[in-house]
């Protein structure tokens, strides 16, 4: 270590919380680790030297490095062994952590900014995602940037109605809710949940108590930075504009027409608010042109009209109550949602919600195409997918359609998330399941479509799911210093400008599974997050409603198409008799009866197919492989071999027992080919089984006594 390296540590939550900085990666404009236990993660912050002249936007990037090596493991492909792209769970993290730091950025830097954050240590107790959240956030904190910190995040779990600061594995597991919560001791950023149907009032308790526990990080943070010199903020040029004389044109004829173009008439579709922009844009256009504005500069004012749009959008709410389409603040779009739509699939359910169409469709499977899970901190398998498809045509535009993007991921894992604690346990339904859900039209929180419609089809496929589950977006109109704000139940396209959130909320009618929350504005709150809360409640029970009219239970019946799947369990000493050597008894039953097989360690067979008759076969092969025979069975057996001292009959699959000469008839035998051949079936009797595990059976006994000796009695006949 250099005399350069600075550390400091608290007590957080009963673990020690430590940073250090100037030890590792220090070209990058801000780097440090975070310690919590043995997790560490190095957090590290660049912001490019170059200005981006082509965009409009700001360009943030957060990554999030997950290294095998972190839990001493090596990639289990036998091909590959270096780490690829990254896993779903990585994605999920760096959504997470960008929805936190994002709101505190300047939006007018067009310098590339690029947060990576790189789990070196993972200790399989103190999960790398919250101390991943802590250190960005540190290091941004600590940085020159222009970033409106300090912000801090923590994960809260509750096991046997205690709430816990920053759960364990084992602790998430057991408890009924997962929270993290970003934010300040007195307002939230960013939230993200999946809970097992907390009621509202507890969910505002976990939150409070959230917030409680990030205020003792930021004290850490700010005393740090005081220890610490101060690097020279970088400033970002924000030229004053010159209101020229055709800007205040501009801004006189908007103040002047804005309102009637947005609110003279309800704008319901999304068709309609688009065309009614344009015919603003081209009414602003024609009205500069003939005050004698340069065509080249009416180009690019056009281009500002948008933010002018957006705060008449956000006036005329918190102003009037009054939205663009019409409805009012508490107000759901239009719904409707239908079953059974397609004719060969195990479950389908379309939800629609004003423009928002969703088509969620289900496929059972046999336990064995569960997903295997290899990653850092995911091992073991995953029976329950969602898998959520945002194509350009459900927003009427055209695009590469190159797989599933980040936003995908994060959608489908949200749906997945708010449906999985109603899903039965394997031992009640041992199928994989796998739900994917097709935008087909989005305006507005198509994820909390694909909870509706996800629902739909799992209760349509005959799942026996515990409750019905809907969600909803809600929003907020605010002004700069939130003195001022509305929350809008149902979000839509218009309504999500500055000062706004996407505030989602999924659940049943006794309480919330899932909550993801962003905001563009400095922070929501109590207040707002407890009437938001509240809210979405009614427009869920509201949503629930609908639902339950279309269909209000799990059907009875699997669909003709899926699979069906018999469990039952076995001795496990038995499951090699199952397999066979080299897996050819196994495979022999697959090929002959087409089912698909598995077999868990404890024993527990599960076998599927489509057909009742190959299902019944397997199932009646297995057993008889596996059966335990008992002395007084009865079985048709199979001779199978012939000595001099008697017939060996092969009774269940690969097991035999022999029939002594003097077993094979009530008279006196003299050459077992007197009685039986090779090849015949014939009854026998458990008669023994000796301490070697040998069976001896009896043909004798299971004919009746004769009255009189018949010295020509012969079974082969």
């Amino acid at each position: 270590m250099t005399n350069n390296v600075y550390s400091k540590e608290i007590e957080w939550a009963g673990r020690k919380l430590k940073i250090q900085k100037g030890f590792l990666a220090n070209q990058a404009t801000s780097s440090l680790t975070v310690q919590y236990g043995d997790t560490v993660v190095l957090a590290t912050v660049v912001r490019s030297k170059q200005k981006r002249e082509d965009i409009d936007y700001f360009p943030l990037m957060v990554d999030y490095e997950e290294k095998l090596y972190a839990v001493g493991k090596i990639k289990g492909s036998r091909f590959i062994k270096r780490e690829g792209r990254p896993t779903d769970e990585a994605i999920l993290n760096a959504r997470m952590i960008d929805r936190a730091i994002r709101p505190l950025f300047n939006e007018k830097d067009r310098n590339e900014i690029q947060v990576v954050l790189s789990i070196l240590s993972s200790d399989q107790e103190n999960v790398p995602a919250i101390v991943s959240l802590v250190a960005a956030t540190f290091a941004l904190y600590l940085s020159p940037l222009d970033w409106q910190g300090p912000i801090s995040g923590v994960r809260i779990g509750r096991v046997n109605g205690e709430l816990i600061v920053n759960p364990t594995y084992e602790e998430r597991d057991e408890g009924d809710l997962d929270l993290i919560v970003a934010g300040t001791d007195e307002k939230i950023i960013m939230l993200e949940a999946g809970a097992k149907e907390v009621n509202e009032d507890d969910m505002f308790e976990a939150m409070e108590f959230a917030k409680q526990q990030i205020a003792s990080v930021l004290r850490f943070m700010e005393e740090v930075k005081k220890e610490l010199p101060q690097k020279e903020k970088v400033l970002i040029e924000e030229l004053e504009e010159e209101k020229d004389e055709s800007l205040i044109l501009m801004e006189k004829f908007l103040a002047e027409n804005i309102e009637k173009y947005l609110f003279d008439t309800s704008l319901e579709t999304k068709n309609k608010r688009k065309q009614q922009v344009e015919n603003l844009k081209e009414a602003t256009e024609n009205f500069l042109l003939e005050n004698g504005i340069e065509a080249e500069d009416v180009k690019k004012l056009l281009k500002k009209t948008d933010k002018y749009i957006d705060k008449a959008v956000t006036e005329g709410i918190l102003e009037r109550e009054q939205r663009v389409d019409g409805r009012k603040l508490n107000e759901i779009r239009e719904l409707s949602s239908y079953v059974s739509i397609l004719p060969r699939t195990h479950g389908s359910g379309l939800f629609n919600r004003g423009q928002t169409q969703v088509l969620s469709v289900v496929t059972l499977g046999a336990p064995g195409e569960e997903q295997h899970l290899d990653g850092m901190d995911e091992e073991g398998i995953k029976r329950y997918m969602h898998h959520y498809n945002f194509p350009p045509f459900s927003v009427g535009e055209t695009g590469f359609m190159r797989g599933p993007s980040r936003r995908d991921i994060g959608h489908g894992a949200l749906a997945e998330k708010a449906l999985l604690p109603v899903l039965p346990d394997k031992e009640e339904f041992p199928y994989t399941i796998r739900v994917v859900s097709e935008v087909l039209s989005s305006n507005g929180s198509s994820s909390m479509g694909a909870v509706c419609g996800s629902s739909l089809s799992l209760m349509d496929a005959g799942v026996p799911i515990k409750k019905a589950v809907a969600g909803i977006a809600m929003g907020l109109a605010s002004n700069k210093d939130m003195s001022k704000w509305k929350v809008l139940t149902d979000l839509q396209d218009m309504e999500d400008g500055d000062g706004g959130m996407d505030f989602k909320v999924a659940g049943t009618k006794d309480g919330i599974t899932a909550i993801q929350l962003d905001t563009k504005t400095l922070g929501l709150n109590s207040e707002i997050v407890k009437e938001t809360l509240n809210r979405a409640k009614e427009a869920r029970l509201q949503i629930l409603e609908v639902m339950n009219k279309v269909i209000k239970e799990p059907r009875k019946e699997l669909s003709p198409y899926a699979p069906r799947v018999i469990s039952f369990k076995i001795n496990p000493n038995k499951i090699r008799d199952v397999i066979g050597p080299g897996g050819k008894m196994i495979n022999e039953i697959i090929s002959e009866t087409g089912v698909t097989i598995d077999i868990e360690d404890d024993g527990t067979v599960f076998i599927a197919s489509a057909s009742p008759e190959a299902l019944d076969k397997a199932v009646k092969w297995v057993k008889e492989i596996t059966h335990d025979v008992v002395v007084g069975e009865v079985f048709q057996g199979k001779v199978t071999r012939i000595l001099n001292f008697g017939a060996f009959v092969e009774i269940l699959p690969n097991q035999e027992g022999m029939v002594h000469i003097s077993e094979l008839s009530y008279n006196h035998t003299n050459k077992v080919e007197d009685v039986v051949k090779v090849g015949d079936i014939i009854p026998v009797k458990v008669i023994e089984i000796d301490k070697m595990g040998r069976i001896n059976l009896s043909l004798k006994a299971t004919q009746p006594r004769p009255k009189k000796e018949n010295k020509n009695n012969n079974f082969h006949k």
